[in-house]
């Protein structure tokens, strides 16, 4: 790759000219249009969404980065020629390009001239390297998200805002959607005049601008009221962004993202601006009040543990969710303290909630601001989180709630999450995990899952049962290291669209934000009422009112240990494989009505890991248990499986009767060889990175597949039947 001739601060400077340019406002505003809305019909679509993900377009920290540079001097407003106006468009992508590729430059130099491969690793993850992935990893939070958990992370300091600010937060948020319905009306009517107008005239900046008087006649409240939210995010008096002189540093116009006009109106470039700055700029209003600082920043602390606990019980039930646990030894000390504490069958989730900053020096580059601010916003929390978890699996320490009351739960669990929240967008997070975490694993405990609450929200909100839920967590922090994204609502939105999974042949996948649109939909369509897809096509949606989506909607919010596993692999499964199971269920349970007796399908996996037999008879489950767990031993030992499960399902309701699993190592047994000596391996195994085969059915008159030389009808016909996928 060519290193860049110019370095960073010679190309900023350069943009900083260009961007107090006379009437270049108008190209903000264009590219805001251009980038940061959607257009569609009667109903929107996912390929609506696609240009707001092209990687053309300029990303949300790039039009901040230019309203900043702006605002540096006096604002013109005059529009400029059709001429100069592409001039300033094809000059700003230009120089954003150039200062994207100069931001790597000195890492890819010294990789270049470094030899040692070990030195050429930790260069990639220093802080001059991050800087790239820091400025442009995109937002993790929906507009939404920003906007609607403002009550619920400042509810506690509403007092603090109607007698320092003049207004509530129910009402700030009532301005906040105002504005954003405006600029949608704005910018319809505008769009709807060009053909009327001389084309040197087009702009859209009027769709941006709004005064106190419409939004308060919009709300039906007081202009002072809209007034006092308005002048909270106004750059204060005789500000001109003069700190602002490289892209890590400090911009004002992202905390005070409005900026006057013509001396009654208002100018936000972006709703989305305006939202983000009202999630986080008040942190620095608490920190300027000395008397409040504190209490201020215990209600963070536990908007982060209680929003993560809400939206858990939204999945696992009030009862399965504990909140403030204390790990106590047997003198009464408290040895660990769990935020959030979630039990389901042997599986359990330890939460623990952080409310730290990436601050500036860190997204500079300062390798040790990146490290200091990492050990305290997710490091910390991972160690705290370890601990807990060992703790937790020890009998010899007892659980009590914030009333000293004891916790009787059960502590035999087979799998136990880390969950590591932040209650900030906290840039490249995944990332930086990658990069700088230190964790370990045991067979109980996985590695951690390093997430936003915002992602939290988005997990809980298209995962609403347990199995769903976990299934997923299982295999994200399975892989973890091994999936590259610009943020982790990619990694869920593949999953919906395709089921995360990772055959033996790859290690590694890299996924594109274009994956995202079905999910960004969907979020719209449900939190913002838009007119979509409130469930992206894919797993949550393909196997509908199939036999099999039947069984695994039964086994959705079981605890029983074995039947989780067993709903685990299913949901693995490949569409095609799906389809043919639920094909043969539908079989069975006709062959089983029409000559009473059992039969069965048996499903061998691909590596020979495990497998599935499921058996269909009219007994009653005394008598089913002994014949399916027969089935299930042979079946297992032909494929020399070391973990094998069983489904008994009844013929006229096709419910799940009871499930079994045999979980221990495969090894050779001359009891089993005779038992097994005439009968044949499946003849087909479920691939994972292909289509299924189709099957093949056995006659009543063909040789039977056990190998016994009967004819099918004589032999395994009354046994079970020969549906093997």
């Amino acid at each position: 790759m060519e290193v860049n001739a110019r370095n960073e601060s010679e190309i900023f400077a350069d943009l900083e000219k260009l961007c107090t340019s006379q009437g270049y406002v108008h190209v903000i505003a264009y590219f805001c249009f251009i980038d940061n809305t959607t257009s569609y019909a009667d109903r929107i679509s996912p390929e609506d969404l696609m240009r707001q993900l092209s990687p053309e377009r300029l990303v949300r920290t790039e039009i901040s980065t230019l309203v900043g540079l702006m605002f540096k001097q006096e604002i013109d407003f005059s529009i400029p020629d059709p001429e100069i106006f592409q001039g300033y468009i094809d000059s700003t992508k230009t120089l954003l390009e150039e200062i994207h590729h100069s931001m790597m430059a000195p890492v890819i130099e010294n990789i270049i001239k470094n030899r040692d491969p070990q030195e050429k690793t930790s260069l990639l993850s220093s802080g001059l390297a991050l800087r790239e992935p820091i400025f442009y990893s995109g937002e993790s939070a929906y507009y939404f998200q920003y906007r609607d958990f403002l009550i619920k992370k400042y509810g506690q300091d509403s007092d603090w805002f109607v007698k320092n600010k003049g207004y509530s937060i129910e009402q700030a948020c009532l301005v906040i959607k105002a504005i954003e319905n405006l600029h949608t009306y704005n910018l319809n009517q505008i769009l709807s005049t060009f053909d009327k107008q001389d084309p040197s005239k087009w702009t859209v900046l009027p769709a941006f601008v709004f005064t106190v008087n419409e939004i308060a006649t919009e709300l039906g409240i007081r202009d002072t009221i809209v007034q006092s939210v308005i002048s909270s995010f106004v750059p204060p008096d005789g500000t001109r962004n003069e700190d602002f002189l490289a892209l890590g540093d400090f911009n004002i116009t992202n905390a005070y993202p409005i900026i006057p006009y013509d001396g009654s109106g208002y100018i936000l470039f972006h709703k989305y601006s305006l939202a983000e700055a009202f999630y986080e700029t008040p942190f620095f209003w608490f920190n300027d009040d000395i008397a409040y600082k504190d209490i201020a920043t215990k209600h963070r602390g536990e908007f982060t543990e209680k929003f993560s606990a809400e939206r858990l019980k939204l999945v696992f039930g009030e009862d399965r969710v504990f909140e403030n646990i204390n790990i106590v030894d047997s003198r009464g000390k408290t040895v660990g303290e769990i935020d959030v504490l979630v039990v389901f069958a042997n599986r359990a989730i330890v939460l623990q909630a952080k409310s730290k900053k990436l601050t500036i020096p860190a997204r500079k580059g300062n390798d040790n601001c990146l490290r200091s601010d990492f050990k305290k916003a997710v490091q910390n929390a991972y160690d705290q989180a370890f601990s807990c978890a060992e703790l937790l699996t020890n009998c010899n320490y007892r659980l009590e709630d914030c009333t000293s009351s004891l916790v009787e739960i059960r502590r035999d669990f087979s799998t136990v999450y880390l969950f590591c929240v932040v209650s900030d967008h906290y840039p490249a997070l995944s990332f930086q995990a990658g990069e700088f975490l230190n964790c370990k694993k045991t067979d109980e405990i996985m590695y951690p899952f390093i997430m936003d609450v915002f992602l939290l929200d988005a997990m809980t909100e298209m995962l609403q049962t347990p199995l769903y839920f976990l299934s997923y967590v299982d295999r994200r922090t399975g892989y973890a290291g091994k999936i590259n994204s610009m943020h982790e609502l990619t990694v869920l939105a593949y999953h919906l669209k395709y089921n995360l999974w990772m055959d033996g042949e790859h290690n590694f996948i890299h996924l594109h934000d274009d994956i995202c649109a079905d999910l960004d939909l969907a979020m719209l369509t449900r939190r913002d009422g838009l007119p979509g897809i409130a469930t992206p096509e894919g797993i949550l949606t393909r196997f509908k009112d199939t036999a099999i989506s039947k069984i695994i909607s039964e086994i959705e919010t079981s605890e029983d240990p074995d039947t989780i596993d067993l709903g685990f692999m299913l949901l693995l499964l490949n569409e095609d494989t799906m389809k043919q199971i639920s094909s043969g269920i539908e079989e069975i349970t006709k062959l089983v009505k029409k000559d009473g007796n059992h039969h069965n399908i048996t499903i061998g996996m691909e590596d020979g890991s495990t497998g599935l037999t499921i058996h269909c008879n009219p007994e009653i489950e005394t008598e089913s248990i002994p014949q399916l767990k027969r089935h299930c031993n042979i079946r297992k030992y032909i494929g020399k499986a070391n973990t094998w499960f069983g489904i008994c399902l009844d013929p006229q309701s096709t419910k799940i009767k009871f499930v079994l699993k045999l979980d221990n190592e495969w090894k050779y047994s001359e009891e089993m060889e005779a038992i097994v000596k005439n009968r044949l391996k499946p003849q087909r195994t479920i691939n994972f990175s292909q289509k299924a085969e189709a099957r093949k059915k056995v006659g009543r008159n063909e040789p039977c597949n056990c190998g016994s030389g009967k004819k099918y009808k004589k032999c395994c016909l009354n046994s079970y039947s020969n549906f093997t996928i």
